[in-house]
């Protein structure tokens, strides 16, 4: 997301006055827009998968689905989650789902716009700008682990966790995917596989439709085959 860009907004709560609150919030925000307001996930989720929304203000208990089961569903989109909820024990899903803030009822403005501004440093930081580092912080139980770049060697994932496979040894990680290649410098790291990613820096050599790292051989996946011959000069 680029900087001044308005950020299109979903409010999602089974209770209607917590919708119209959160809404209004939202209108009375600049660079914010409203591009849903609802007690019904399902739509929600469609407007999402429909790629029309940026944010979500989701609430965690609802009887038809949590804001859990949505975070599931909605987890290999682009569209951030601040979670909203009465109850405090849900804050630890909120840290592994990766969540911008964790607002607790009742949600004053002024609380809000905390959380926005939080949105937006996240949504405003562009992928490349890893360029400049030589490092990432990942989530590893309940602490983050910071990880050189030039130490990994490639990237696993193990559906709900990844496995960096680093020169110290392995680190399994709540990280998604998804979001750990948004955020790798591209000059450096290629996905390959819908399950791995590699440090090009690492690779042996490539043999048969397979790159070889460190004696492991990874499958190069045939919707990345075209991607990764010509990142890596391959002839087809």
């Amino acid at each position: 997301m680029k900087n001044n860009k308005v950020i299109r907004c979903i409010v999602l709560d089974d209770e209607i006055h917590a919708v119209m609150l959160l809404a209004d919030y939202v209108l009375r925000t600049n660079e914010l827009e409203l591009a849903l307001k609802t007690t019904d996930p399902a739509t929600a989720i469609a407007h999402i998968n429909s790629g029309n929304a940026d944010l979500i203000f989701l609430d965690i208990q609802m009887p038809e689905l949590t804001g859990i089961e949505v975070m599931n569903i909605i987890r290999d989109t682009q569209t951030k989650v601040i979670l909203t909820t009465a109850f405090s024990a849900y804050a630890l899903s909120g840290f592994e789902y990766d969540v911008i803030d964790y607002l607790m009822k009742p949600i004053t403005f002024e609380r809000f716009l905390i959380a926005v501004n939080k949105a937006k440093k996240r949504m405003n930081t562009s992928p490349t700008e890893t360029v400049g580092l030589d490092h990432i912080f990942i989530k590893v139980e309940h602490r983050l682990q910071k990880v050189l770049f030039s130490s990994i060697h490639y990237i696993e994932g193990l559906g709900d966790y990844i496995s960096f496979y680093t020169s110290a040894g392995r680190i399994l990680s709540l990280e998604r995917m998804k979001h750990i290649e948004l955020i790798l410098p591209q000059h450096l790291f290629l996905r390959i596989h819908k399950s791995y990613i590699i440090n090009t820096s690492h690779i042996d050599f490539v043999e048969r439709g397979r790159i070889v790292i460190n004696k492991n051989y990874l499958p190069i996946g045939n919707t990345y085959k075209e991607l990764v011959n010509k990142k890596l000069g391959i002839k087809s």
